[in-house]
């Protein structure tokens, strides 16, 4: 992003267009409305409008969802944002835009939208939108406790002979009666940004937590791991994270925060307690859940709605049938199950997976002394952390607050952002070349997905496929961690793998770096076939480009699954939590009955 010079009248500019923009859907003027758009403008909706994710591209199609949704959302109030981010000219994706905030109220709700204006120096007076965002910010009646709606408190300041607030939480997390509005499953970040959303809501929420200490996800992870991203893209709603803290955040530094979390936001979680099955019934649209405590008493615990917030995948490990490897005679672990390379200094280690984690693990073994090789089994994208890996991200170092920058991620549209990927995977390669040539002279295969968008679009598809260089891809290059392709060995073989070409090569551990199951495999394990089969995949585009079964409604009938990075939980925890709370308070809005948007592999709509 860089600035653009000579635009002082920015905000009047802005100010102008949303005027038009304002009363064109106050009067219910289609025509109007789309009149404000450029022809190959974008409009992208959360809840606002069409109570779902939805995304309309090109002038017909944002016609069609203005007249099929403006009656019922009665928009109104369309004004300049309050405390976001003043209206700005900048350049993205080679164009000039004005980009600014805006609220709006609607027939349920107060709504914040985003819109990206086309500005061009010649005549400047006339913008019209290249991508519009609107999002369902709160539920008129149900806002949250926060600001200037706080709780003062001074009950507790007046009580002298009754409970405190110490004696308020504690009964509360006993959750006396069994009763919750929401059950919550994992009590990781996904769990408990939702649950706090819910709290400040007003909704009674149990998290319940299958580790010992809330924040084990991170901190029972192999030793040397540290976040990816840099530390202003992944702060946790309502507590941004220390301006003190490192760029890159220590997997342990992290886990510490989100058990305080938990105290702060006076969030109701059980640790070390087991989920063990659940019914739904719909006669009384109300779940029974069983869930074995740390104590070993299974009790019972009835809630309307029911998150699986577990993450994009299962946390059953992914163990392929490798030919031989029953008959290995040394250690074979999976990658969770790993902790560090002390025990193995001076011993053979084979690592299976060229992902992230098989990188991380090959590199922590050869940091301490062990003689490792790590095996490709398919393709890799590999970008460097610094400056290739941080890219994607940089907009949260430009200056304005995590939030309002999630509007701005929110905001892009599909094909904007396949084309912005691919710009910046063709400039991370560039940057990247030294490294990326070392790696081929090894044999090591790159893959920079079907349509080169790179790593953060192969994490958006599949969740995998990628290694944000830390270190071990030198030590590939160089020879000081072997490398084999799973091509060319045949099988295990006692001590060890035995080649194609019959060289047996002896080793003492065997870590599988090969994933987790699909979510929906561990829903099939927690509520059984009928409703795994009835919501399907999780994770990658759905029809609409959101991710499959994420942050909205299943085809089971309240239940729903949270999860995703830092950055995706704290912005879709709001959303997931407007659609619960809407419908625990007897809102009810049905989706805008459209047909969903597609493109064709150049990213024009079809």
């Amino acid at each position: 992003m860089s600035r653009t010079d000579g635009a002082e009248d920015v905000e009047e500019i802005f100010l102008a267009w949303l005027s038009r923009f304002g009363d064109a859907l106050e009067s219910h003027s289609v025509n109007e409305v789309v009149d404000l758009f450029d022809a190959e403008g974008y409009w992208k909706d959360i809840l606002a409008f069409t109570w779902s994710y939805r995304t309309f591209g090109g002038k017909e199609a944002i016609a069609e969802a203005v007249k099929a949704t403006v009656a019922e959302a009665r928009p109104s109030r369309v004004r300049a944002a309050e405390g976001r981010t003043p209206p700005r000219l900048v350049r993205r994706s080679t164009r000039s835009v004005i980009e600014a905030y805006f609220d709006f109220d609607t027939a349920i709700g107060r709504g914040t939208g985003f819109v990206r204006l086309l500005y061009d120096p010649d005549d400047p007076r006339e913008p019209r939108a290249w991508i519009l965002l609107t999002t369902l910010q709160e539920l008129t009646g149900f806002e949250e406790r926060i600001g200037a709606r706080r709780p003062m408190g001074l009950r507790y300041s007046r009580n002298f002979s009754g409970e405190n607030w110490l004696d308020e939480r504690r009964k509360s997390r006993e959750l006396a009666g069994g009763t919750a509005d929401v059950l919550v499953v994992g009590a990781g970040q996904a769990g408990l940004t939702l649950g706090a959303r819910l709290v400040q809501l007003g909704v009674r929420t149990l998290l319940v937590e299958k580790n010992e200490r809330v924040g084990d996800n991170w901190r029972n992870r192999y030793h040397s791991l540290t976040l990816h991203n840099e530390v202003w893209a992944n702060s946790l709603p309502y507590l941004p994270f220390p301006e003190t803290w490192p760029a890159f955040v220590p997997k342990d530094k992290l886990a510490g925060w989100l058990e305080g979390y938990t105290e702060f936001m006076e969030l109701d979680v059980w640790t070390s307690t087991e989920f063990l099955d659940a019914r739904y019934d719909p006669a009384a649209r109300t779940w029974t859940a069983r869930l074995r405590r740390g104590d070993g008493a299974v009790r019972e615990v009835r809630a309307t709605h029911l998150v699986l917030a577990t993450g994009g995948t299962s946390s059953v490990p992914r163990r392929p049938a490798l030919p031989g490897l029953a008959d290995f005679a040394g250690t074979v672990l999976h990658s969770s199950e790993f902790r560090s390379g002390v025990a193995y200094a001076g011993r053979k280690a084979l690592v299976i997976g060229t992902g992230n984690s098989g990188h991380d693990v090959a590199q922590d073994l050869h940091a301490n002394g062990a003689q490792v090789t790590i095996m490709q089994r398919s393709p890799t994208c590999v970008v460097s952390l610094v400056p290739s890996g941080t890219l994607v991200y940089a907009v949260y170092s430009e200056g304005p607050p995590a939030d309002d920058v999630d509007l701005v991620t929110a905001a892009i549209p599909f094909p904007v952002l396949r084309n912005t990927y691919q710009w910046l995977t063709k400039k991370t390669c560039e940057l990247d070349r030294e490294l990326l040539d070392g790696l081929r002279r090894v044999g090591f295969r790159l893959d920079f997905g079907p349509d080169d968008t790179g790593f953060h679009m192969l994490f958006l598809r599949r969740g995998g496929g990628y290694y944000i260089n830390v270190g071990c891809s030198e030590l590939i290059a160089a020879g000081e961690i072997g490398f084999v392709h799973a091509d060319d060995y045949d099988r295990f073989a006692g001590p060890g793998l035995l080649m194609k070409d019959g060289e047996l090569r002896p080793f003492d551990l065997v870590v599988l770096a090969t994933g987790y199951e699909n979510q929906q495999d561990g829903i099939r394990r927690m509520l059984g076939d009928e409703v795994a089969d009835k919501v399907g995949p999780v994770w990658g585009f759905d029809q609409n480009y959101i991710m499959r079964n994420m942050w909205q409604r299943t085809a089971q009938e309240n239940f729903w699954i949270m999860g995703g990075s830092l950055l995706d939980c704290r912005m879709y925890s709001r959303f997931l939590a407007l659609q619960i709370k809407a419908d625990l308070a007897g809102i009810s809005r049905a989706e805008a009955d459209l047909p969903s948007t597609s493109y064709d592999a150049g990213g024009v709509r079809s």
